[in-house]
């Protein structure tokens, strides 16, 4: 790992598919870590397998409680290089059932702001750092599926812009960026996205150059559809 890239790093949505992907790849390369996720069973585990004082918190980006838990995480960790907002949530809602949309948008849209603001915030008082929010291509264009996911990733696109801008103002050096997959192999993804890519592609590697926005491109591999609605969450 490139060592100006920094050590420590936060994950919100770190149970599974690309925030698991990534912790155990930065994992790999020395990184020190703090781990989020609704699903605490799944972090626990996921812990067994790095390295000793991993950090592991239970959040909730919906609850109340979300900012004040991740701002004492990351109090607790010090100086915070890199955090990563990968929960998210959506479903195949063709029905437009109203119950699916306002999951969605309490997740994807005010859950992840709430989570950038916190990790921006942050990042502005200490005078650097690295905020990364894992989007979609879906951002694009509307979906008839799936139409309040799309609308919910164009929301966090255009709102990391924001960011962006503000931390330039800032004149520190912080970098927002935004990763774009084509849809991977997560169960979340598994109607929407109908031609999954490797969860393992939205690399480290490539979060090393700091790039303001990157896109994980389709791959000819079909998903196999694993629930009615099509997404589950992976926070």
């Amino acid at each position: 790992m490139n060592q100006a890239f920094g050590r420590t790093a936060v994950i919100i949505g770190a149970s599974s598919g690309i925030g698991e992907a990534l912790t155990r790849e930065l994992n790999r390369g020395g990184w020190r870590l703090g781990l989020l996720a609704r699903r605490l069973d799944r972090l626990e585990a996921l812990r067994q397998s790095l390295a000793p004082g991993t950090l592991v918190r239970h959040l909730d980006v919906t609850q109340d409680a979300a900012a004040t838990i991740l701002q004492q995480v990351l109090n607790d960790l010090g100086d915070v290089d890199l955090v990563i907002i990968s929960a998210g949530t959506g479903h195949n809602n063709q029905g437009l059932r109203r119950d699916l949309d306002a999951e969605t948008v309490t997740v994807n849209v005010l859950g992840f702001m709430t989570m950038a603001q916190v990790a921006l915030r942050h990042f502005l008082a200490q005078g650097h750092g690295h905020l990364v929010g894992i989007s979609s291509v879906a951002a694009l264009r509307g979906n008839a599926a799936a139409a309040a996911y799309a609308a919910s990733k164009a929301f966090q696109s255009v709102y990391l812009d924001g960011l962006r801008e503000l931390a330039r103002k800032s004149g520190h050096p912080i970098v927002v960026t935004e990763v774009q997959p084509g849809g991977v192999d997560r169960p979340c993804c598994s109607r929407i996205a109908r031609c999954p890519h490797s969860r393992d592609d939205c690399s480290s590697r490539r979060l090393q150059e700091r790039p303001r926005r990157f896109f994980v491109p389709f791959s000819a591999r079909r998903s196999t559809p694993t629930s009615r609605s099509g997404m589950r969450s992976s926070r």
